[in-house]
């Protein structure tokens, strides 16, 4: 068994005395782990980090072995290293994908937006992209947010709440007496343009109630992941 294909690198540990497990999100294979030979030499120590892309070519006796790879630089995502925010979100990024993502399963819609954000990591506005990512996340997981219509009025304009029940979205008047009961939404954050620092942390912890919610089986009831922990905090402090 074998193939080819373009991936960004999530994780790495050493693998014996000379060789590293790599763990890959990837175009057409998903989530997607093997061995590197020589992978935890100094030689291969800028490729094997989180966030590089990578053109890989994985081979296995069998299909359902671990396999190995062979790995070429693509990208490399070095320069985040100096924005202690950036590198932050990519972190957030990696370790979101590696609990929430079933390994090999294709997440084509997935792979574009991973792709797309940390090509943006570090360019102003970054943020609003990360929110709509873990948004992105939440439909791949199977719960996906309806933010495009009120779910007791019909209304397209004014929406102000979350259910957290349905995850649909509820204007201000439809909200009524149940408006503290309900997740507040950001302005905007269904549309495609910039939020607001405040509007980034309102939308991080909606989406951070439905990831913590729908997590909570596969993460054996631990919290979300630290990365994401301190990419909030983070950003708490920056406002």
């Amino acid at each position: 068994m074998d193939w080819r294909d373009e991936g960004i690198l999530l994780s790495m540990r050493t693998h014996g005395e000379t060789s590293a497990i790599i763990e890959v999100m990837t175009a057409a294979h998903g989530r997607h782990m093997g061995v590197v030979r020589g992978g935890s030499s100094r030689k291969m120590a800028a490729t094997l980090q989180p966030g590089t892309g990578l053109t890989l070519e994985w081979r296995a006796r069998l299909d359902d072995h671990i396999g190995s790879f062979t790995v070429e630089p693509l990208q490399s995502r070095a320069h985040l290293l100096g924005d202690r925010l950036a590198l932050a979100g990519l972190m957030a990024v990696c370790a979101l994908l590696h609990e929430a993502l079933p390994e090999r399963e294709p997440h084509p819609a997935l792979w574009r937006k991973t792709l797309g954000l940390m090509d943006r990591l570090g360019v102003e506005g970054w943020t609003a992209d990360y929110v709509r990512w873990e948004l992105c996340l939440l439909e791949e997981i199977g719960f996906g947010l309806d933010l495009t219509t009120c779910a007791v009025t019909g209304a397209t304009e004014g929406l102000a709440y979350v259910s957290p029940k349905s995850g649909r979205a509820v204007t201000a008047k439809g909200a009524g007496d149940w408006a503290d009961r309900l997740l507040p939404l950001p302005e905007g954050l269904e549309g495609k343009g910039a939020l607001t620092p405040e509007g980034v942390l309102m939308g991080l912890r909606l989406t951070g109630f439905f990831l913590d919610r729908e997590l909570r089986p596969v993460l054996h009831d631990r919290p979300l992941p630290e990365a994401r922990s301190r990419l909030v905090d983070l950003l708490c402090r920056s406002v």
